[in-house]
């Protein structure tokens, strides 16, 4: 068996050290890189069969991972090492969005602290068809949507709603259940987190965090491209609006 590649999720926290340590790479008998070795092989991606192999996520690979950033990144004047799409994508991410990148890094280190992410089982739709997640790693989504699907949460949401006098219907495309499918779909939507929960932080979900969709507009502010962060329904609604022939670039 081959080492796996890295995961969004293993190279979202091997940038975050790269850029606190002012985008410079860390030595193999730097603490920092034992550490966050440690962190990584207690990630729950993996099976037994790739912890076991040797080398696997050692501080050797750590280490070189982060020269990796250090000389793909656009300011560097030396050579480049070679690295793969998905770390130039991680480095584009920090350059781009680096304070948002550094939140979803530590939510992920917290929610591995704690516990939580090793009680929540993997998501149907925690990666895509073609095993994409999206750039703030595989284990964020996982817990989105695993909140997501918490019945209660759904029904208060919904309540909501109704209380207020207003359609159950999707809030991106105003796709309403009942209306299409009669008695079998009144009083069904699904909800999302409108902001990434890296970014809302761990409090309480509010009632005001969330939104109501339908499957599809759903499924859709989920789906990611190499690269891409999951879109919140307002992004998902302006990409609708857009001209068809500018939606296909």
């Amino acid at each position: 068996m081959r080492i796996p590649s890295w995961t969004e999720d293993e190279l979202l926290l091997a940038g975050a050290l790269v850029v606190k340590n002012g985008w410079r790479e860390l030595r193999t008998s730097n603490p920092q890189v034992h550490e966050l070795s440690g962190l990584l092989l207690s990630l729950p991606l993996h099976g037994p069969e790739a912890l076991a192999l040797p080398g696997f996520r050692s501080p050797d690979s750590v280490s070189r991972k982060t020269t990796d950033f250090m000389t793909n990144q656009g300011h560097y004047a030396g050579k480049a090492t070679r690295c793969g799409k998905p770390t130039l994508l991680m480095i584009e991410a920090f350059t781009q969005r680096e304070s948002e990148m550094l939140q979803a890094a530590q939510a992920i280190e917290d929610a591995i602290g704690t516990g939580e992410l090793h009680l929540i089982p993997p998501q149907p739709d925690e990666v895509d068809e073609t095993g994409v997640s999206a750039i703030e790693g595989r284990l964020l989504v996982r817990r989105a949507l695993a909140r997501e699907r918490d019945p209660k949460l759904r029904a208060r949401k919904i309540d909501q709603v109704l209380r207020r006098g207003g359609p159950l219907q999707c809030e991106v495309c105003d796709f309403d259940f009942a209306r299409a499918y009669g008695d079998l779909g009144e009083g069904y939507i699904e909800v999302h987190h409108v902001t990434p929960l890296h970014i809302s932080g761990t409090r309480e979900t509010k009632l005001e965090d969330l939104a109501c969709l339908c499957a599809n507009c759903h499924r859709m502010c989920h789906r990611c491209r190499p690269g891409e962060s999951w879109r919140t329904p307002t992004a998902l609604r302006e990409w609708m609006r857009r001209p068809v022939e500018e939606r296909a670039h």
